[in-house]
This record gives C-alpha cells, structure tokens and sequence, in this order.
C-alpha cells in the first residue's frame, strides 16, 4: 500500500481552500484537512511549506502518435515522450488522430494511449481522424464506445481543405450514432471537430445540427481562434451554450490565454471555456495554391506557458479551470481536475514563481524537486 502525506499546502482545489495536509492512499486524496494526524507503516511525508498545490493539467487534444504527413513520409511527427507529460504538468490525456488515416491506425492510438496509462498517467482517446465515413477499431463508432473503455467520441475536421467535407445530413448521423453509443455504453458521447479556417462552412453545418434538435453538449470543436471567422461563429456558440477548445499559441491573439480573456469579455461563460496544445501535431503552412511551404511540431509543454498568462489575466482558480477542471467536468472524467476527499491524487507543487517543483500523477511522484524522476518505457 503506498501512502503519502503533503502537509502545509497552499490548495488551490480550484478555489482556494489555504494551507492543509492532503492524505493520498493508492492513488487517492482519502483525507483533506488542516493538521491531519497519520499513523500508518511506511508513510511518506512530503513538506509543501510555502508552496501552492493544484490539480494536474487535462490536455485533451494530443497527437500521441505523432500528426503531420502533409509533406510526405519525412514529415510525419514523431510520438510523443512521456517525460514531456511530465514537464508540462499534465496527468491527463486524451490521443488523437489527424490528416494521415493511412499510416497512423486507431489501432496504434489506443496501444499508445494504454502504453501511456501503463507509464503512470490517465489517457483516453478519440476514434477517428479527419475523414468520413470515421476510422474505427472495431468498424462502428458505436461499437468503439461500448467496447473501448479509453474511447470518448469521436473526431473529425470540418472547414479544412484537408476534410472529407461531410454534409449536415452526415454529420446529424454520426452525431446521433455516437449518443446512442453514449447511452449503451454508459458514456456521454462527444464529436470532436478540428476546425479549419472556413469557420462559416463548420458552424453552418454544427448550428444547423443543434438548430434540428441534436443536445450541443455532445459537439466540441477546437482550434476555435484560429481564424476571424471562425472565431467569431465559436464564441456565439459558446454563448448558445456550447463548449469551444482553443488551442495554445495559435490563432488572431497570439495565444490561447487571450482569447480566453476575449471570450470572456464577450460574455462566453467561464465553463464553456477550454484549452489544449496539439501537442506532437504538425503545424504546416500553406501558400496561396494550398502547396505544403513550412512544417513545425505543436509542444505539449506549450498549455503550461499559456497557463502562466492566465494566472494574472484572469486569476488563480479561473486559470486552472481553463486547463484542468472544465475539462475534467466538460468530458465527465471522474475524480479528475479537483482536489478533493475521493479525487485522483492528480497535483502540481509550485514554487512562489509559479515552476512546477513536483508533479504527482495517480498517487505517484513524478517529478521532484524540479527533475523528472519517472521517464518513458524507452527514455533514457
């Protein structure tokens, strides 16, 4: 039985609860309180004086099997490292395919996703890719939810020049296969839709699906601040109640952080907000006759930058929801984005400069003092 004992942090749960001592038994926050009295063999005591703790982040938009291929075999991503997870701050994940449904199979995705589980974080995953009919391991995107445990929903790419270019009707099928997936299955079901720069082509077909009575909570699009006109279409759906992605350091802001704020000051509510990298996706440029000019590979390290200029943006506890807790509520992954009696023992220790001087993932350290102590399976 592993049992560890933090004392004296300062909690961010994410609202701010002060200094108290977090009891993690088997992976579990068992006991949250001030001056917690332990007895118990072989109890590891962790002093957090003077530093906050948070939850770990949820990223759930990574190409952990690499993305790209858009210039050819060299320019596939490679897959992603672990310890870069580690850096990051990130405990959660969910995979992801993209352009290339030819040489990197669901199949792989999943292996990769429990590969990553295996290595000490949580992973889940989105069947498919870019295209239409969707990729599937089973050859049913019902049939992915209830089979797979690790499968969410679904992706595709609407808007895109690179996407099979489904039409309503199409889309109002898949969304409605992937509910009745939800219900058998115990799921809620979601279609993740890669947004490309045609923002009015995506939104006209998603509108028009919740305007014929789909539930907008199984639609999540991301990439949503790439483009003015796709920006625009994804804040009045947040305000209709959807819930948009944006993606770090992409898009008219800039960044992620400040179009959160744009969003915010728009009257999109906070919950409806989150954020992810694209981690290990490629990130091409196109010129004017859609010829491949430049290529370079999205850092998952990236949402820990984003989440640094959120911090003064908009505060604590709201930075963290952006990266940790919508996510975790927003993709009903229990015991995650939260500190709390019951929770996943899911946390960051910071320092007073906002660094990561340890990262726990399912009750197990990961990094300490600042240094990865837990690597890939084959990391040196």
């Amino acid at each position: 039985m592993s049992c560890i004992l933090i004392r004296n942090a300062d909690v961010f749960a994410p609202e701010h609860i002060g200094i108290n001592d977090i009891f993690v038994v088997n992976g579990k926050i068992v006991a949250l309180g001030r001056d917690l009295v332990i007895n118990v063999p072989r109890l590891e005591v962790f002093d957090a004086k003077g530093k906050t703790v948070m939850p770990g982040l949820i990223d759930q938009h990574i190409h952990v099997t690499g993305g790209g291929g858009e210039g050819g075999p060299v320019t596939r991503c490679p897959e992603l490292k672990f310890s870069d997870l580690v850096r990051a701050g990130t405990t959660s994940v969910v995979g992801v395919c993209g352009t290339d449904t030819e040489t990197r199979s669901i199949a792989n995705l999943l292996a990769k996703v429990r590969a990553l589980s295996a290595e000490g974080v949580s992973a889940w995953m989105w069947t498919s890719n870019y295209a239409m009919p969707p990729s599937t391991v089973t050859g049913s995107v019902r049939r992915d939810l209830l089979a797979i445990p690790e499968c969410i929903g679904v992706k595709i790419a609407l808007g895109d020049h690179r996407s099979s270019f489904p039409t309503e009707q199409e889309v109002m099928h898949l969304l409605s296969d992937i509910r009745v997936g939800g219900m058998i299955s115990g799921k809620t079901g979601f279609l993740h839709i890669h947004l490309g720069d045609m923002g009015n082509v995506a939104y006209d077909i998603l509108d028009g699906c919740v305007n014929r009575g789909m539930p907008i909570k199984h639609i999540r699009p991301t990439h949503c601040q790439r483009h003015a006109e796709t920006w625009a279409r994804s804040v009045a759906f947040a305000k209709r109640g959807g819930v948009i992605d944006l993606t770090c350091k992409m898009g008219i802001h800039g960044d992620a952080a400040h179009a959160v704020a744009d969003a915010l000051d728009a009257g999109v509510a906070p919950g409806n907000i989150t954020v992810s990298t694209d981690g290990y996706g490629s990130m091409p440029r196109f010129d004017e006759k859609g010829e491949m000019v430049g290529l370079t590979v999205c850092p998952v390290t990236a949402i820990w930058d984003e989440f640094k200029t959120l911090v003064p943006l908009c505060g604590m506890e709201r930075a963290i929801s952006f990266v940790s807790t919508n996510l975790a509520r927003n993709l009903a992954l229990p015991g995650k984005g939260v500190i709390a009696e019951g929770a996943d023992a899911d946390l960051l220790v910071l320092d007073g400069a906002l660094e990561k001087t340890e990262v726990m993932a399912r009750g197990r350290f990961l990094m300490r003092a600042g240094e990865v102590v837990v690597k890939g399976t084959f990391e040196d």
